[in-house]
């Protein structure tokens, strides 16, 4: 879509180069949703693209992936063996349905930043324990976790004029054995529910509950639960103010398979401890 109201588009080439901020500006990255829809308040583009963020960082720490990095690139990324919760990061950018031509230009930061709750990079990130690198307007920068970040529709923890660099995984979380499950309305609808779960070498479980969240709920536990704590769990972490509510699904059929679904990955993680 055409954006008529834009009068000037800046191309930086580090962060010197940054603009100072101002009214009716707007971050550019791979502009799917900014060029899907009328942005009448927006006059002028700084298009982070020419920064020349590494899109993918991998080393013995973790895996460090630059905002700018697009869904079709993350999804390529080559993991070490040991990093057995790697294949979450096909699954989740498998979950954002959109054509080729979304996937290629479609970034992990701009999956952030939109903070939808079907959100499947918001997922991924929460759910391996990210960290979030803001630079903020004065020159500084400040780290938020994922679940931070995110505060509820279309709405982060982001000030006027920041922007987010990056996000961290841990080695940690990526050497966890982990659990996907993920439910719509229809075979290419929008996440109704996106659950992921993990679990570490010493039994501790993290259960991340997206999409059928206003934002990113993460529940811990010192050890795999019995299925009646997972569930009293679910229902004081996720009020019924908490349930989102919109066409892709009604707030109690998403609490009930948000239930269900709990409760597979609980007896999944069960049966791989088990093996």
């Amino acid at each position: 879509m055409d954006l008529n109201t834009i009068t000037a588009h800046l191309t930086p080439r580090g962060r010197e180069d940054l603009a100072a901020w101002r009214p009716g500006d707007a971050w550019l990255a791979g502009g799917t949703w900014l060029f899907s829809e009328p942005q009448p308040g927006v006059t002028r583009l700084i298009d982070l693209a020419r920064l020349g963020w590494p899109p993918l960082e991998i080393d013995a720490e973790g895996m460090r992936i630059g905002a700018t990095c697009t869904i079709a690139r993350l999804d390529r990324a080559e993991c070490p063996a040991a990093w057995i919760a790697a294949p979450l990061i096909g699954q989740c950018c498998r979950a954002l349905l959109g054509s080729f031509k979304i996937w290629t230009m479609a970034t992990v930061g701009g999956n952030l930043c939109m903070a939808l709750p079907a959100g499947p990079m918001i997922a991924l990130t929460a759910a391996l324990d990210g960290t979030c690198l803001i630079w903020q307007r004065d020159g500084g920068e400040r780290w938020l976790r994922v679940t931070e970040f995110v505060r509820g529709p279309q709405e982060t923890a982001l000030q006027p004029g920041e922007v987010l660099r990056r996000i961290d995984l841990p080695a940690e979380a990526l050497r966890r054995r982990a659990a996907f499950r993920r439910i719509s309305l229809s075979p290419n609808g929008r996440s109704g529910a996106l659950l992921i779960g993990t679990r570490d070498a010493a039994g501790a479980l993290a259960l991340t509950v997206t999409a059928s969240t206003r934002r990113p709920v993460r529940i811990a536990f010192p050890a795999l639960p019995a299925a009646g704590a997972l569930a009293a769990a679910l229902a004081d972490a996720i009020p019924p103010g908490l349930t989102h509510d919109d066409v892709h699904g009604a707030p109690e059929w998403r609490r009930q398979v948000t239930l269900l679904l709990a409760e597979e990955i609980r007896q999944e993680l069960d049966g791989d401890a088990r093996g």
